[in-house]
């Protein structure tokens, strides 16, 4: 019998970023904590769509640097454990990917620390020259989307898929997958997950689905 191999699909702000997201962080780098408060709780309880809210952030990131973006990864809360995660994930045969609406210049750093994959929504190369392309910025939908690509890609299905989450983001995915870990959840995911993790260390809600467990 074949072994059958997992995907394990990750949210980023909010989820492997505990209490904070890309950017915030990012923001915090240019002195525009206020300002991206204000854009984020029109986000979370407003309905701001993605691509407005993005579009509204490349205006406060005008002068953004790759130093900054630097530096904002490197100094976001992120949880515990990630690449000791990851590391067993790979040496179990299965995949990890990151799909967040956060842009995919920072996404993409965690190719690093042993993603497979990672996908963030399309924007322009830094330092800034151009507008956002409100074509490249992902909604909810767009997770499933792209989690059925790399289900294609890496030869497993959604059936054998876990996802990550925290928030009204996540609730599509959650739906689409048979095991969903609710991580530092807000109420949108609630009956949609089928574990739930309160906690610090991303091994500890990894353990809850780990394989042989």
């Amino acid at each position: 019998m074949a072994t059958v191999r997992r995907l394990h699909l990750f949210d980023l702000d909010g989820t492997l970023i505990r209490g904070s997201a890309a950017a915030v962080e990012i923001s915090r780098q240019l002195g525009l904590g206020a300002e991206i408060a204000a854009l984020e709780d029109e986000f979370l309880t407003r309905g701001l769509a993605p691509d407005e809210f993005a579009v509204r952030a490349r205006e406060l990131w005008g002068a953004l640097t790759t130093a900054q973006v630097d530096a904002a990864f490197r100094g976001a809360p992120w949880l515990g454990g990630i690449r000791e995660v990851w590391a067993d994930i790979r040496k179990e045969g299965d995949y990890c990917a990151v799909i967040s609406l956060s842009p995919d210049f920072f996404v993409e750093r965690l190719l690093a620390w042993g993603a497979h994959a990672a996908h963030g929504s399309r924007w322009p190369v830094l330092p800034f020259t151009e507008p956002v392309d409100r074509a490249g910025i992902l909604d909810p939908a767009a997770k499933v989307k792209i989690a059925d690509r790399l289900c294609a890609e890496f030869g497993v299905g959604l059936d054998d898929c876990v996802a990550y989450g925290d928030s009204m983001s996540d609730a599509e995915i959650f739906a689409a997958v048979p095991l969903a870990v609710a991580v530092n959840a807000d109420h949108h995911l609630e009956g949609l997950a089928t574990h739930t993790y309160v906690g610090g260390d991303l091994r500890e809600a990894y353990e809850l689905v780990r394989p042989g467990r």
